[in-house]
Parts: C-alpha cells; sequence; structure tokens
C-alpha cells in the first residue's frame, strides 16, 4: 500500500537517500560523475530535518503492506517539499514546489502525481494562488510537469558543480489547476 503523509523529523536520513538516489538515477550525462558521487545522505538528510523542524510543507510517499517484502517495515519511496515563493518574479507564483523525488522502482504508480497534490494543497492552505517549480530543461522527467498541466514560462541558466545548466519554470496559475491537473492525471 503506498501513503502519502506530511513528513516528519524522523524521515529526514531516508529522505535524503532517495533525495541522493534520484539524482544519481537523473543526471549522468548532465552533472558531472565525481559530483553525483559525492552527493551525501548525511548532507541530505540534514537540510531535511531543518525544513521539516521549521514547519515547511514536506510530505513523503511511504511503501506498506503488500508493497514491501515480508518482514520490512514501511519506507519512504518518495518525497516533496513546498513553500512560499523564494524569488519574487511576476511570471511566477506565489508558491514554490522545491522538490519533487521518486525512487525508480516505484516510478510510473502515480506518486509523483499524489505528492504534487500534497504539495499543492499545502500551498493553497497557506494562501498560495498560484504555484511555480523550476526542472533541468534536460531531465527527462520534465514532461510530467506538462501533463499535470503546468505552463512552461521562463528559462534561467543556474551552475551545478561548476556547470551552466538552463532550467525551466512551470507554472500552475490559478493553483487550482494543478489540484484538478494531479487528480485526473494518468
Amino acid at each position: 500500500m503506498i501513503g502519502i503523509r506530511q513528513a516528519r523529523a524522523t524521515d529526514a536520513v531516508s529522505i535524503g537517500a532517495v533525495h541522493v538516489a534520484a539524482w544519481r538515477s537523473a543526471y549522468p550525462g548532465i552533472l558531472p560523475n565525481d559530483y553525483l558521487a559525492r552527493l551525501s545522505v548525511p548532507r541530505q538528510a540534514a537540510y531535511y530535518d531543518r525544513a521539516i523542524r521549521s514547519g515547511a510543507g514536506v510530505f513523503v510517499a511511504t511503501a506498506s503492506g503488500i508493497d514491501v517484502p515480508v518482514g520490512e517495515r514501511p519506507r519512504i519511496v518518495g518525497f516533496a517539499s513546498a513553500g512560499r515563493a523564494r524569488m519574487q518574479d511576476p511570471l511566477l507564483g506565489e508558491g514554490e514546489i522545491e522538490t519533487l523525488y521518486v525512487l525508480d522502482d516505484w516510478r510510473d504508480r502515480g506518486l509523483g502525481r499524489r505528492l504534487m497534490r500534497a504539495a499543492g494543497a499545502y500551498l493553497a492552505q497557506i494562501g498560495c494562488q498560484s504555484a511555480y517549480l523550476w526542472v533541468l530543461r534536460d531531465n527527462p522527467s520534465r514532461w510530467f510537469y506538462q501533463r499535470l498541466g503546468g505552463r512552461p514560462v521562463a528559462e534561467s541558466e543556474i551552475r551545478v558543480a561548476g556547470k551552466g545548466l538552463v532550467q525551466t519554470a512551470f507554472v500552475w496559475d490559478p493553483i487550482e489547476r494543478l489540484l484538478t491537473e494531479s487528480t485526473s492525471a494518468a
């Protein structure tokens, strides 16, 4: 069984592990291999621990029951985080979905859609009328956001591991568009 819930501080290490695994899976050929090899679960866990303890909108997808081997405890297989926009830009939204990662073996099961819905609902709850996220233009998962009704509105260059990369901003305005599409998308 797959469940979506708000993250707890005790989830930080598992969230950090998903973050590292997802980057190592998604970004070979996009980011330098030595950078990906140096990604640190403890460093990511510390970041997410702070975010969770600060009350940020961090949500996890947990697998349990028949979805895990007999005798194993429920485990985190994906997560998303969201909060008020870090950038004030009229093209972008009031709320920002900062992260969305799902382990490879758990993709194509609707977890990303459900995590996006949880993040969007959180943003609406804190008063955001619109939402956006940034995704690397070379990330093959970027089309997922368009299927959820996100509209590409801007591009910018960022530097990661000393490499210039282009990212695309997807916007949901009004935020109800994200909530509706994440419910109905297949």
